[in-house]
């Protein structure tokens, strides 16, 4: 019996679900998730450690490699919240950019499943009180 997972429908709600996702997968630095091509894993890539950006994608549709409109807002959102070497935010404004952005966060050596965490939570915290 397959049970339906209710989705997030707003951008705080999203937060809050990456971050749930992260604390229970764990963090991964350096791509959207291990072993990408499944060369030497065979678990679904929605189980496996995953990036922040990942991670936001698998809270709205399931999957870290699907994208949406509102993946994509709450991925806009994050990125603008980011301190990355000095500067708020990406240079450009187009969708990899902003996920560039957010990855160089999550890949400074160091950063702990907490820290994302904190983050993600710090972040529906705002949303929430902005919309």
């Amino acid at each position: 019996m397959d049970v339906e997972v209710p989705r997030p429908t707003t951008v705080s709600a999203v937060f809050r679900a990456a971050a749930r996702v992260i604390a229970a997968n764990g963090h991964y630095q350096g791509d959207f998730v291990p072993d990408v091509f499944d060369r030497e894993m065979c678990v679904p890539h929605f189980l496996r450690p995953m990036s922040i950006v990942a991670a936001l994608k698998t809270a709205v549709t399931g999957d870290p490699h699907r994208t949406s409109l509102l993946a994509d807002e709450a991925i806009a959102v994050l990125a603008l919240r980011l301190e990355v070497n000095g500067e708020m935010g990406p240079f450009y404004g187009d969708i990899f950019s902003l996920e560039e952005h957010i990855a160089a966060w999550g890949d400074v050596p160091g950063r702990t499943v907490e820290s994302v965490v904190a983050v993600l939570y710090a972040a529906g915290d705002a949303a929430e009180v902005s919309a």
